[in-house]
């Protein structure tokens, strides 16, 4: 059973896809969160967690986002401004002490990645079990 006032300064952010601005936004939000003294605890699922895994969170990229021609250089405004990475942002949350990452199991199976791979970027590895339990009671959850 989950304690209910604890549960309302918990976060939960679930990341799926593996468009950059998505991950970046979620990293944004576990930052912030853990900025705020909250607890927070973001899933790695498909896309995301095959970012996760291959490094690719410090690496800007909005290909395929933006209209040809369109006249943005988001790469270059992020590192022309000092703009944090996703992955800054994971770090920074991480570095409070109050944000943990998670691994979806199934994603990990259907994407081919063993767990020795994925152990080393994340605190546990998690089935929905595992997840549905972890998150009961949480309200502030937010899907990218």
């Amino acid at each position: 059973m989950s304690d209910r006032a604890t549960d309302a300064r918990r976060l939960a952010v679930f990341l799926h896809s593996g468009d950059y601005d998505r991950l970046h936004q979620g990293a944004a939000i576990a930052a912030a969160g853990a900025a705020a003294e909250r607890d927070v605890e973001v899933f790695f699922f498909w896309w995301a967690l095959q970012k996760l895994v291959a490094g690719e969170l410090s690496q800007p990229s909005f290909e395929g986002h933006l209209p040809p021609g369109g006249g943005l250089d988001l790469e270059h405004r992020f590192e022309d401004r000092a703009f944090p990475t996703a992955a800054a942002l994971l770090a920074a949350a991480r570095e409070t002490g109050r944000c943990r990452l998670f691994a979806c199991t199934a994603s990990m199976e259907l994407l081919g990645l063993r767990p020795p791979e994925v152990e080393k970027h994340v605190d546990s590895l998690l089935g929905w079990q595992g997840i549905l339990a972890r998150t009961e009671g949480v309200t502030d959850r937010f899907y990218l």
